[in-house]
């Protein structure tokens, strides 16, 4: 993991230099911004491997700069961790629905967030789109179209196999029904939020006679995500 550029975004001079010590200290490079003005220049000249946001930032604030850079073909794919005071669940909710990837509430420590980041930027490694992909005995095979337990296959429809397999290569994290919407149906098909509740009950069905239909766990006012963990 070393090698990897973290872009902070912080107003207080204090705490950027702490965050930047401690990266450097686990081996990342680093550049910094003061604003929201300040990294879109930055990320100008240089796409980082993630980015470090603070919540309230003067001018633009940091959860309409995440917005802004999820919609945007040049940054939507580098991972947002935010950092933040604002600990409430409506808070987290609308970051979620902002497409941040993680939260770090202040105050944090130095190892927390080091530990965070790199949980991140494991999370967003691509897999091979034609590779199988197993998870406690449960396959998806892109290349066949096919899903099994222990080579005993499962019969889904076409939308909940990219469903499972998005899930399958983003577990752990939490995602909102519209972000479920833009990364499994695309950001140009218009369709209600609630068609995801509909596509969610059909994969957990397929999966019940499997018992794995208990990976596919609903957050409460968040979203959904896909976990081993209860």
């Amino acid at each position: 993991m070393t090698g990897k550029n973290i872009l902070i975004v912080e107003d207080e001079a204090a705490i950027r230099e702490m965050v930047g010590f401690a990266l450097q200290r686990a081996g990342f490079e680093m550049d910094e911004a003061a604003d929201a003005a300040e990294a879109q220049n930055r990320l100008a000249g240089r796409l980082p491997d993630l980015i470090l946001l603070d919540w309230m930032l003067p001018g633009t604030s940091g959860i309409d700069l995440a917005r802004r850079l999820k919609r945007d073909e040049y940054t939507k794919d580098v991972p947002i961790i935010m950092l933040t005071a604002r600990g409430e669940e409506d808070d987290k909710v609308g970051g979620l629905e902002a497409g941040v990837d993680d939260y770090v509430t202040k105050p944090f420590s130095p190892r927390e967030l080091v530990a965070r980041i790199k949980a991140v930027m494991r999370r967003s490694v691509p897999e091979s789109e034609d590779e199988p992909i197993t998870i406690n005995g449960l396959t998806l095979d892109p290349a066949s179209h096919r899903v099994a337990v222990d080579d005993a296959p499962l019969e889904m429809g076409p939308t909940e196999f990219r469903l499972l397999h998005f899930f399958m290569t983003h577990p752990e994290r939490v995602y909102s029904r519209s972000q479920l919407l833009d990364r499994v149906w695309g950001r140009n098909t218009y369709v209600e939020e609630r068609t995801v509740d509909v596509h969610i009950l059909r994969l957990r069905k397929a999966l019940t006679p499997s018992g794995y239909d208990r990976l596919v766990q609903t957050v409460r006012g968040a979203g959904y995500r896909f976990s081993e963990r209860g």
